[in-house]
């Protein structure tokens, strides 16, 4: 059904396709989106200068990048119910102004402790302003050449933020302080509510409106002991502690999926993921986050600690993916429609990870026209190729009323994946640093050689999560071009 009707064939009362500023709504629904994406790497190139400041541990300044993306993801689900049966207005603005106070919060952090309860809170606010976000995109661009328009911008801000994020983290640590990299968040939320306030139209679902509270508890206990025991494998992968929390984890995500099964007002409908196209594509979002915001963080290290490059110039060494993301974006938005998915999305997979392979041959002495900027091209491109058809494809023929938790679904996958790949290549990393070391710990400069050999590891294995979207990709994703064009959100009353 093209047409979204009411149960009495009437016009809904907010017929978002008619929207006469969509394309103004999208800038502003653009900012948020940048603001959640940049919020995941901006603090990385920070982190050096943060831990200095307030005597963090290695571990410590691991999990301020962790925590927001766990409370992120594992909150997502329940921020995109939230959002379909509050209202998608009124739960974007909430969101938006609880991520400028929390941001506000962690920019005059003074401990720790005080900053990474505010990175956790960024994620929690961030869980409810993303898929409202998205939600709100979905049904103001329902089907159409104005959709595949539409989505390809969202999704390059998606893959681009990332890197935008080291580049503004590099300026405003450099010329400001650490604290600006949070602190930037609270303008940029001013503005977008101002202008949101206006332009979003109020639109929620319709019928069962209660709350999952036991798949939200279940979902969240699952991926945090999940995550942590990947933080833990750091200290050993056999040791109790390790496989304790990473079998809990996988017992406690199989009992989400039992719930949701039985209940009648499932957090996560399984309708949403058992779509072969649909899970494909969420699959595909779960390993592009985490070779993404594992991997980059890494190279961040190695920029700052291996080359003794300043915050500045370590966000512009990061600028080439973002211009590749950027390029390839605007190129593949224009072909998508003749080419379908399958193609870019099973290519891009083997591009991004030969540019993290590439990544894996960095050496102390850096030569960065020959050993970085090649494969954060080869990066930026496979990105493109990925982000831009896949929120379409993700959100393709959703009911109104999932409109909300499909698009949770499609962040949570990324944002998990993030905090899954942190934790686990911060692992590969240590492990890779000890074994050197114990090879060659008399030699000279053998810590700078083992942290390039740990940031090697780190890339061989991100390179490798990524490759293994190409084969998803392609036995999946069978969307036809003509789907694509014409895939509506069909509205789901009663």
């Amino acid at each position: 059904m093209n047409r979204r009707t009411t149960s009495a064939g009437l016009p809904p009362a907010h017929d978002h396709a008619a929207h006469p500023h969509r394309w103004l709504l999208l800038s502003v629904l653009a900012l948020a989106q940048l603001m959640v994406v940049l919020d995941g790497t901006i603090v990385n190139i920070a982190l050096p200068d943060a831990q200095r400041e307030l005597g963090m541990s290695d571990g410590d300044r691991t999990w301020v990048v962790t925590i927001y993306a766990l409370a992120f993801g594992s909150l997502l689900l329940l921020g995109g119910r939230i959002a379909d049966y509050w209202g998608r207005k009124r739960t974007f603005m909430v969101g938006m102004a609880g991520f400028a106070l929390a941001s506000a919060l962690g920019g005059f952090a003074e401990s720790t402790e005080m900053l990474l309860v505010a990175r956790g809170l960024q994620g929690a606010f961030a869980a409810l302003l993303a898929p409202a976000s998205l939600a709100i995109l979905t049904i103001t661009f329902p089907s159409g050449k104005d959709r595949i328009k539409a989505f390809a911008v969202y999704g390059a801000i998606g893959g681009g933020g990332a890197a935008v994020g080291l580049l503004l983290g590099g300026v405003l640590t450099q010329y400001a302080s650490w604290h600006w990299c949070l602190l930037v968040n609270v303008p940029i939320a001013v503005v977008a509510i101002a202008a949101g306030l206006p332009l979003i139209r109020e639109s929620k679902a319709h019928g069962n409106t209660r709350y999952d509270l036991p798949g939200a508890i279940l979902v969240v206990g699952g991926l945090a002991a999940l995550v942590y025991g990947f933080a833990q494998a750091e200290n050993g992968w056999a040791r109790t502690g390790t496989i304790g929390f990473l079998v809990a984890g996988v017992v406690v995500l199989a009992a989400f999926v039992f719930v949701e099964s039985k209940v009648s007002n499932p957090l996560l409908p399984l309708r949403v993921l058992t779509n072969r196209v649909r899970g494909g594509a969420f699959l595909v979002s779960t390993l592009t986050g985490a070779a993404l915001l594992g991997g980059i963080l890494f190279l961040v290290f190695y920029f700052q600690i291996v080359l003794g490059y300043s915050p500045l110039k370590s966000g512009l060494a990061s600028l080439p993916m973002t211009l590749a993301i950027t390029a390839g974006a605007g190129v593949l938005s224009n072909f998508l429609p003749r080419t379908g998915v399958r193609l870019p999305m099973t290519l891009g997979p083997v591009v991004g990870a030969a540019g993290l392979f590439w990544l894996s041959f960095i050496t102390v002495e850096g030569n960065y026209a020959v050993e970085v900027l090649p494969g954060l091209i080869l990066l930026g491109f496979g990105l493109a190729m990925i982000f831009v058809p896949l929120q379409n494809v993700a959100l393709a023929g959703v009911n109104e009323h999932d409109a909300g938790v499909a698009s949770a679904a499609v962040s949570a996958t990324q944002q998990i994946g993030g905090s899954i790949g942190t934790a686990l290549f911060t692992a590969i990393y240590t492990a890779a640093i000890s074994t050197y070391l114990e090879s060659n710990g008399a030699l000279p400069d053998a810590q700078l050689q083992a942290l390039v050999s740990g940031y090697s590891s780190a890339f061989v294995w991100a390179g490798a999560a990524i490759l293994l979207a190409a084969p998803i990709s392609f036995f999946m994703i069978r969307m036809t071009k003509a789907d694509l064009v014409q895939a509506p959100v069909v509205a789901h009353v009663g």
